[in-house]
């Protein structure tokens, strides 16, 4: 047996060289960082306001270099973990490594990369961020094997995601914080809830070949409502926020237009009517990131913070 044929066995189809780099980021979808870096910034510009008052720019790009860089690790891993199932349903089975244009070496490879940059930038941001990194690492890898064995791997997804805000806080001060407990904690809710509307368009896919989700396990309309409440008590975990940093108007103003849209969100999406799911998943979620920023940004800069 030749080397290139044991290598690709072992690691699948060997994509051509040319394009590997974006046929990647394409794999790990990069774009969608936009979900999580919002509520990292608020926790980092919140820590530095309260701290000493002044945007320590050096730190934000550390933190937003670890922040891709684990969200990276963990879409691959996600990618490669998943590409059996990915392959068994209609929806996903023209994603890269099902298709040969990644092959799982090269998506080995970029996960690493992106870990090795995770850590690094965790080292240089402070000891305890370092210390904790493993730590964050867990869910990451988990998160693609609880459809294998549990109901709720949204749950572990939202774990996943509420580190975000918690690492940016203690990447700044080095220190553990409530505060950004209780906003990573709205976080990790409000992404389980939104990937359980994300998850309802692959019930047929999931029951048919045995991956467990909560739609695939309560149907549509369990999974809708369960993500209704997510979003309520989002909602609540934010106000508490507000309440425990002493939030001005601007961030209220915020709360106020997240609220309408998650309102708006769970109008478009029905247990009939799945035609606007993806409005629900990428435009809606996304523009609830961008908004609550801007205004916890503006927020921050009223009541002092020195750009």
């Amino acid at each position: 047996m030749s080397a290139d044929s044991a290598t690709s066995d072992l690691f699948g189809p060997q994509p051509a060289p040319p394009g590997r780099v974006r046929a990647f980021l394409r794999l790990v979808m990069i774009e969608h960082s936009v979900f999580a870096l919002p509520f990292a910034y608020i926790a980092a510009l919140t820590a530095m306001h309260l701290w000493d008052g002044t945007v320590h720019w050096t730190r934000l790009l550390l933190i937003t270099i670890a922040m891709v860089g684990m969200r990276t690790f963990a879409m691959a891993c996600n990618r490669i973990i998943d590409r059996e199932i990915d392959a068994r349903n209609p929806r996903t089975a023209g994603r890269e490594l099902v298709t040969g244009a990644v092959s799982v070496r090269t998506a080995w490879t970029g996960a690493l990369i992106a870990l090795a940059v995770f850590l690094g930038s965790a080292a240089l941001l402070n000891p305890l961020c370092l210390a904790l990194a493993p730590v964050a690492v867990v869910p990451m890898v988990v998160y693609p094997y609880g459809k294998r064995f549990t109901d709720y791997p949204h749950a572990i997804l939202g774990v996943a995601q509420a580190i975000g805000p918690v690492g940016a806080w203690i990447g700044v001060t080095g220190e553990w914080s409530w505060d950004a407990a209780i906003l990573g904690l709205a976080i990790g809710i409000w992404i389980g809830g939104f990937d359980l509307i994300y998850a309802c368009q692959d019930v047929a896919a999931d029951r048919a070949h045995g991956v467990r989700s909560v739609p695939a396990r309560f149907g549509i309309a369990g999974a809708l409502y369960g993500a209704r409440v997510c979003h309520v008590v989002t909602t609540a975990l934010l106000v508490w926020y507000a309440l425990a940093t002493d939030a001005g108007a601007f961030f209220w103003v915020g709360l106020a237009i997240v609220a309408a849209a998650f309102a708006y969100e769970h109008t478009i999406v029905r247990p009939g009517d799945l035609s606007r799911l993806n409005r629900a998943f990428f435009t809606v979620n996304g523009f609830i990131g961008i908004a609550l920023f801007c205004c916890a940004l503006l927020d921050l800069v009223v009541r002092g913070l020195g750009l």
